[in-house]
């Protein structure tokens, strides 16, 4: 296997992979921009000696966008808090220090290849509202409702509000488990443990909901991008509704594409999504990055030109206005791409067609009893 060893200025970390059994290709920490190219060969894994060095060279950032699967580690003097967090934004695998042992690098190494060595995996989709309220979550559940009756696909809507999320009320579940379960046993997450906590709706998606109670401690972007990517090696399509005021959340969407910055046509509104959107950009490349607006009025005094101008970007997509139908949705627990007969239930078929790059045909579910989840929820209080 090869290794790209990028700033040793001695020979100890390559006499190590040479030990571990990798080939070596050696470089500086600023070589690793040519390895940022969309059609360059990419190594086994990425070695970057930051002994002498106090910050991630920029270009780490870049390899990882370009190259998400690209395994980097990160060899260290010390464990410096504000090191760890740069490398972790820019998207780095392992972080290892001094002093370096042998077992302690082939850990890491054999981590980062096993990640590589598995099958492609699924779709990610992101959903962040400029402001609460705009009907995020709507998109959201209708978009994963649409991708989750398409056939045999298999689709995972993750809330990742760690409190008091609403996802699961829009498909009228309670589901035992909640996002705080995994992320506070992060260590255990697997397979088997994933399909154990997550909740499974009528029309065949599986939901990892929100939870009623927030965290013990503070929320790792760590064990948050370990969630995501664990959904997506067991998930065909994994769909994030994503907290806007949560910088775990948003410092962990390496894996997402694209990420959907909702916005309407308030004014405060389209200011925080633009603010939002280009904040987004910057981290994680213009190209990945939309904006759509929802309850769409052409006859707004604020249009489709002046978002335009505010986002700095053109809009991906609009959603018709209304509101009538998506409260009854909610309130029924069942999504309205389910109930096909109306311009915003094909809006959102409509966008979904477009993430995924075909044609998607949604199946009615069966609804499971005559009343409404609002009436089977107010019974039971």
């Amino acid at each position: 296997m090869k290794a790209y060893l990028a700033g040793s200025t001695d020979r100890h970390i390559e006499e190590l992979l040479h030990a571990i059994g990798f080939r070596t290709v050696l470089g500086s920490a600023d070589d690793v921009a040519g390895l940022a190219g969309a059609n360059v060969p990419q190594p086994d894994v990425v070695v970057i000696d930051l002994r002498e060095r106090s910050s991630v060279p920029a270009a780490v950032g870049t390899l990882k966008r370009q190259h998400p699967s690209t395994g980097v580690v990160i060899v260290a003097s010390r464990l410096d808090p504000a090191l760890m967090l740069e490398a972790m934004r820019a998207g780095v695998n392992e972080f290892v220090t001094e002093p370096v042992s042998t077992q302690d690098l082939k850990a890491a190494l054999d981590r980062v290849v096993v990640k590589r060595a598995l099958p492609d995996p699924g779709q990610v989709f992101a959903f962040i509202g400029g402001k609460g309220g705009i009907g995020t979550t709507t998109l959201a559940v209708n978009v994963a409702t649409v991708l989750a009756s398409a056939g045999s696909s298999s689709t995972l809507l993750l809330d990742l509000h760690v409190a008091y999320g609403d996802a699961a009320v829009f498909l009228g579940l309670e589901p035992r488990f909640s996002i705080v379960d995994a992320l506070e046993n992060i260590e255990r997450l697997d397979e088997t443990f994933l399909r154990g906590i997550v909740g499974h709706s009528k029309i065949g998606l599986d939901v990892l909901a929100s939870s009623d109670r927030g965290m013990l401690g503070p929320v790792d972007a760590r064990a948050v991008r370990t969630l995501i990517e664990c959904a997506a090696r067991h998930y065909r399509h994994v769909v994030l509704d994503v907290p806007r005021s949560a910088p775990a959340m948003l410092d962990a969407l390496e894996q997402a594409n694209p990420i959907v910055v909702v916005a309407n046509q308030e004014l405060s509104t389209v200011r925080c999504s633009g603010r939002m959107a280009a904040a987004l950009r910057q981290r994680y490349g213009k190209e990945r990055v939309r904006v759509v607006v929802t309850r769409f009025d052409q006859m707004a005094e604020i249009g489709r030109k002046d978002i335009e101008r505010v986002i700095a970007g053109s809009i991906a997509d609009v959603f018709p206005s209304n509101y009538r139908l998506a409260v009854e949705a909610l309130n029924r627990g069942r999504p309205l791409v389910l109930d096909n007969h109306n311009k915003l239930s094909a809006a959102y078929v409509r966008f979904a067609q477009g993430l995924v790059g075909k044609s998607v045909t949604t199946a009615v579910a069966t609804s499971p009893s005559g009343r409404s989840t609002l009436r089977g929820l107010l019974s039971r209080r």
